[in-house]
Parts: C-alpha cells; sequence; structure tokens
C-alpha cells in the first residue's frame, strides 16, 4: 500500500501477482490483471525508487532514481525475438538506481529483485561496456588501484550471506600477466555482489528502505570504486 509520495510497503497482493503470474504468463490473463500490476506492482515501485533514492544519498551522492519504466523500473514485458521462450513477460520485479556519467546499464549501482518466494539485493556494474572492461583490466592490475579493490573485495568476502559476480573468461586477456595477484579479476566481464534470501516481513512495510540500505551501504566501497573507474587515467 502507497501513497503518492511515501512508500508504506509492497502488498500481499503484489507478491500472489508475481506467482500468479508465473502460471498464466500470458497477455489475456496479464490484460485482465492489469488493474492490480498498476496498483499493486508499479504504484509501489515508484514510490520505493522515490524514497530509496533519497536515503541512497547519504552513500552514493550523485545517485539517480527515476520512478519510470525503462529507467529506474525495468519494464515487465520480456523481449523475445531472439529467444526460443516465447513467454511474454518477466515474473520479477527489477528496480535499479545508478550513479554516473555514462547511461545507467553501464553505470555502477544498487539493484532491487523481488520474485517470490525470494528478495535479491545487489551492487555493482553487470556487464562491462568495451571501454570500461579495458579501464577495468588496467586498474586492477595497478599497484594503487588494484591494492585497493584487493582490499574492498576482501571486506565483501568476509560478508556473511554474499555474493561476488562477475566472471566470465576461461583464459587471462593477452597482453597481461597470468601470475599477477589479482589475475582472477582479469576472468571477469562485470563486478557485482549481492545478497539473496526468503522475502522478508519488511517487504510489507516502510521497514523496507531500512532493510535495503543495511544491505547495500557494506557495498558502498565496491560502488565507489566502480564509479570512479571511468576517471581515472593509466
Amino acid at each position: 500500500m502507497t501513497t503518492d509520495k511515501t512508500f508504506l510497503g509492497f502488498s500481499h497482493e503484489t507478491v500472489q501477482f508475481i506467482k500468479d503470474l508465473k502460471k498464466h504468463n500470458d497477455r489475456e490473463w496479464f490484460n485482465s490483471h492489469k488493474d492490480v500490476y498498476t496498483t499493486q506492482m508499479m504504484d509501489p515501485a515508484r514510490a520505493l525508487v522515490t524514497d530509496l533514492g533519497e536515503r541512497l544519498k547519504a552513500i552514493a551522492p550523485g545517485i539517480i532514481a527515476v520512478p519510470k519504466l525503462n529507467r529506474s523500473i525495468f519494464r515487465i514485458y520480456r523481449d523475445t525475438r531472439f529467444s526460443s521462450d516465447k513467454s511474454p513477460y518477466k515474473t520479477h520485479l527489477g528496480l535499479f538506481l545508478w550513479e554516473g556519467v555514462r547511461p545507467r546499464m553501464e553505470c555502477s549501482g544498487f539493484y532491487f529483485h523481488l520474485e517470490p518466494p525470494h528478495l535479491m539485493l545487489g551492487v555493482g556494474l553487470y556487464v562491462f561496456p568495451r571501454k570500461t572492461l579495458e579501464h577495468f583490466r588496467n586498474a586492477a592490475v595497478h599497484p594503487e588501484h588494484g591494492a585497493e579493490l584487493t582490499d574492498i573485495l576482501k571486506q565483501v568476502g568476509e560478508l556473511k550471506g554474499y555474493t561476488l559476480g562477475g566472471k566470465h573468461y576461461k583464459r587471462i586477456p593477452p597482453g597481461f600477466d597470468a601470475t599477477h595477484p589479482n589475475g582472477e579479476l582479469l576472468l571477469h566481464n562485470g563486478l557485482y555482489a549481492g545478497t539473496e534470501g526468503p522475502i522478508p516481513e519488511e517487504l510489507y512495510s516502510e521497514q523496507l528502505i531500512d532493510y535495503c540500505m543495511e544491505r547495500f551501504t557494506p557495498l558502498t566501497g565496491l560502488h565507489r570504486w566502480l564509479v570512479d573507474l571511468n576517471t581515472r587515467i593509466f
């Protein structure tokens, strides 16, 4: 339930809508339940983006939080052009609040993913664009920036219930020392960390914002390192 300005939580109807959509992933069913999608999913999602964005300014001063589709709220419609799965709708709610001067999906940010029975929260950059990948590799082996990242990732590794992602390649790229202490990072095409668990009771109240902040804040160092990545000169 929400007002136009304040996030007061999602409802149990929100979760049930997503569960039902998994069973009835077709346009006829979706169109007949579009009012539920609007009032129980989209309206609270917009409020959450706005209010969470305000809170995130404490750790990400340049945060961009736009409570619109294709901005901080991912569209529910799937792109089925190149997929064998022609189901028209995503069966989750995805939100992304980002920081940086590049297009949103080329920036580090804070991700919220509600897919019953789980809620996942993540921070980082899922896939590096080509130029950023080049900067990342140079930074990872840089005496100062690489050491800073090593310390950050060590701290992330000590967080209970968090996982690190983005490892993609099987071989060290040409031109880099395979024996470098940060050689494993050269296998990444993105860098992010997150935590996932059963849907918490906080989902249904304004306390969800505190819940998110408590899990985003320990990853501030990783986020800041990634935000600064494209400003570094090697």
